[in-house]
């Protein structure tokens, strides 16, 4: 293998982690917010897939024009999922909010399959395409554009998170919603925002990966599965962790694949996350 081959998996890696970290950042988000697993996460990722899909070829709104649109009905999606659903469940047992998410998912994929066939489909000619060589690295603009994407839109969640009012409550809530709820905090108000921020960042990755990955009703499982194994890497709640995690995920994903074998990409990936959690089960950053 030469130098050329491995920065270029390096840079591929890279790109990519950062992907992920956006689709973890919700699930992390949600679970330190209210310590429950949104087994659904991946189908929200498919639906934000399907919505950006189909208002390129019923309106032919590029991905990248559309992505505010299916930002913001995911974080409808993820508002009405807690008031229909969650908010029932949320002092029920363990087992009760683990199939009420997985039930959930199941739903949501069935009704895809249902609705939209078992086909795959591809956004043709969008606006962002081609690639870029630096240096003798070859870079597609489509991912290059999904990363920065991805990379703002984290940004943008951890400012909000860390700086402003409401992220604060947020965070708040997430350490004691008991003590928040004494402050004066409407911690029934920071649990649908947590679920609406949470799957927006899944719309936001969704409609960047509509650019140049198939959309097809179980395209959410695998990434869904990455998102957990970076989840739990990065640590339960912690959402700037994700950040590190997606980008170690993206790397070992894509090193893996070049220094082992393509097929045996995501046996790297789930040997370091075994690794992680039965060295430090909580995860390299969290607090759980």
């Amino acid at each position: 293998m030469t130098a050329e081959v491995l920065l270029q998996g390096i840079v591929s890696g890279l790109l990519m982690g950062f992907v992920y970290a956006l689709i973890a950042a919700g699930l992390s988000l949600i679970f330190g917010l209210m310590e429950i697993v949104n087994f659904a996460h991946g189908e929200f990722l498919m639906l934000a897939m399907f919505s950006t899909y189909w208002a390129w070829a019923l309106w032919r709104l590029d991905p990248v024009v559309s992505l505010p649109l299916t930002a913001a009905a995911l974080f409808l999606l993820g508002f009405a999922t807690y008031h229909g659903l969650i908010r029932w469940v949320l002092g029920a047992p363990m087992l009760a909010q683990i199939f009420a998410t997985f039930g959930l998912a199941i739903f949501l994929r069935s009704a895809a399959q249902a609705i939209w066939g078992v086909d795959f489909h591809l956004v043709k000619d969008p606006l962002v395409q081609g690639r870029i060589s630096l240096g003798g690295i070859f870079i597609g603009l489509p991912q290059l554009v999904a990363s920065v994407g991805a990379l703002l839109a984290f940004v943008f969640l951890n400012w909000f998170i860390s700086r402003t009012e409401t992220g604060l409550a947020l965070q708040a809530t997430a350490q004691d919603r008991q003590a928040a709820s004494l402050m004066g905090i409407n911690t029934e108000r920071m649990f649908a925002l947590g679920w609406g921020i949470g799957a927006a960042c899944v719309g936001v990755a969704g409609a960047l990966l509509t650019i140049f990955f198939y959309v097809f009703p179980d395209v959410g499982s695998t990434f869904a599965l990455l998102a957990y194994v970076t989840v739990a890497l990065g640590g339960f709640g912690n959402v700037p962790g994700t950040l590190v995690a997606g980008v170690v995920v993206g790397l070992i994903e894509v090193l893996g694949g070049l220094l082992i074998a393509p097929a045996l990409k995501y046996v790297a990936v789930f040997v370091l996350y075994l690794l992680v959690v039965l060295w430090r089960p909580q995860g390299l950053f969290g607090r759980f």
